[in-house]
């Protein structure tokens, strides 16, 4: 299946400012960005990385990683840039599925990838928190995605406006993008790869804070 993989390489993780350096959160993008690819052909994908300035994929994500990665570069807008991808590879391989997958999908594995590659639907969506849409496998041609806003809400429209079925999957690792300072808990709770080891590396570890839920601290913060 072919999988389109957005990445910001211009300006990446602008909600985490205030956690990271510039140059940290291109570090950290590149890492996540590694582990999702990895996944991705893990579970049988065949990914292209969309991204919205020309990247060197090595330099990125490193030779083992980027190989069988194809980039393809498109400055425009998230929806804009992924509709256009839709519409070439339903043009190419009109029969085939097409798959959707964020870079920024920290603790995604083969499996939880597998399970959405594998669900029956024209159109299967794993959300994300907030109302978010983290994946999709397209089956039906006429269908396009919209990111703005609450984008779960504006897919089932937008399936059910070209008579398409929709399909939701309930999955907790696709379920958690990293946006926000916050989110980084999630990978250092759940993550195994490049992502995790580059927060504890940069001196990150859940916090043991009273709270009902476990934040994060950087060691550096004492």
């Amino acid at each position: 299946m072919d999988v389109f993989v957005p990445f910001a390489a211009h300006r990446p993780k602008t909600r985490l400012s205030g956690t990271f350096t510039i140059e940290e959160r291109r570090a950290f993008a590149d890492a996540m960005l590694g582990d999702v690819l990895t996944a991705v052909q893990a579970a049988g994908g065949s990914p292209t990385v969309l991204a919205d300035r020309p990247i060197d994929l090595t330099t990125r994500v490193g030779a083992e990683v980027a190989t069988d990665v194809a980039v393809r570069v498109d400055d425009r807008d998230l929806s804009p840039a992924v509709n256009a991808a839709l519409a070439d590879a339903v043009s190419n391989t009109p029969d085939d599925a097409v798959a959707v997958v964020m870079s920024d999908l920290g603790i995604a594995t083969p499996d939880s990838l597998r399970r959405l590659f594998a669900a029956d639907g024209d159109v299967v969506i794993a959300p994300g928190r907030g109302g978010g849409t983290n994946a999709l496998v397209v089956r039906d041609p006429a269908f396009r995605v919209d990111y703005h806003g609450v984008s779960l809400r504006d897919h089932r429209r937008i399936a059910a406006d070209v008579g398409a079925t929709v399909t939701e999957l309930d999955s907790h690792r696709l379920a958690s993008d990293v946006d926000e300072r916050g989110d980084l808990t999630e990978v250092l709770l759940h993550g195994s790869g490049a992502a995790r080891r580059w927060l504890v590396d940069a001196g990150f570890e859940p916090s043991s804070a009273a709270e009902a839920r476990a934040g994060v601290r950087r060691r550096t913060d004492d």
